[in-house]
């Protein structure tokens, strides 16, 4: 099921033993699309010290209380790396991040985590974890790509900042980005849930990352491969409601563009081979 990234803004974090805070902020892998950390507010009891909590410790979600469990304890948070959220997250900050938590790394491997489509996919006792980095060089050379992802710096962006992007289709302006819609299972960002009231008044429409021609972070802009034509005739969203796969397909075949879970079933089959 998808999410929208402004509902989850607010909900309670829990940890073994009581409340962490409130997710305010998620950062996303602008090469991938994927959130690979929830910004969390600690209020009073950290001295409202914001904190990073990953999708591999989430468990399974209390949708109607608004309570994301994660399987880690206070302590465990106050003594975690202390990362400034207001700066960006270097790769060497991620290693520190994950080896403390004993998280494997996502940078590893073809799929969307690492070497599975899920973050339960690679933690210890459901396949192959890469934690460590001498674990980790038994892979140099093997796969240049993962070598590659492994020695950049993460490009993570804060999923706040692209809310009110303009959005321009190859023959003009279309709207802004008005929040995201979220796999609760791979944390993958499906579509930026687009509000075009300055075009086509009261409309929303949804445009998935992969019809992403370019993003100027500088300027605030992200470009999209499709015309304003194509994107006036597509399906209409209503935020109020539930987004089902019949009216994903509907959204797909009206753009011409292979749905993206035909090719997660390619990636998980590849991955289950090795």
């Amino acid at each position: 099921m998808l999410r929208n990234t402004t509902d989850l803004e607010g909900y309670v974090i829990g940890a073994t033993d009581g409340t962490i805070g409130h997710v305010k902020d998620f950062y996303f892998d602008d090469r991938a699309w994927v959130i690979r950390y929830l910004v969390v507010d600690t209020g009073a009891w950290l001295s409202s010290r914001s904190v990073l909590i990953s999708p591999f410790a989430i468990g399974h979600p209390d949708w109607a209380e608004r309570i994301l469990p994660v399987s880690i304890t206070k302590e465990k948070v106050k003594n975690s790396p202390d990362i400034d959220t207001k700066k960006p997250v270097s790769r060497q900050q991620e290693s520190q991040y994950l080896e403390y938590y004993g998280y494997p790394y996502y940078w590893v491997g073809a799929g969307v985590w690492g070497q599975g489509a899920y973050p339960s996919m690679i933690l210890p006792g459901f396949g192959t974890a890469v934690r460590g980095p001498q674990v980790q060089a038994r892979y140099v050379g093997a796969d240049a790509e993962s070598g590659r992802r492994r020695n950049n710096d993460p490009r993570l962006r804060s999923c706040k900042e692209v809310v009110k992007y303009q959005i321009h289709a190859t023959d003009g302006d279309i709207g802004h980005v008005q929040a995201m819609l979220v796999d609760e299972e791979s944390w993958a960002i499906r579509y930026l849930i687009v509000d075009t009231s300055n075009w086509w008044l009261g409309h929303q429409v949804l445009i998935a990352p992969q019809w992403i021609k370019d993003v100027s972070w500088a300027d605030a802009k992200v470009s999209v491969n499709l015309t304003r034509l194509a994107v006036k005739g597509s399906p209409p969203y209503d935020s109020a409601a539930r987004l089902d796969r019949n009216q994903e397909v509907g959204i797909y075949k009206h753009y011409r563009r292979t749905g993206y879970w035909a090719d997660e079933v390619i990636r998980e089959s590849a991955t289950s081979r090795r």
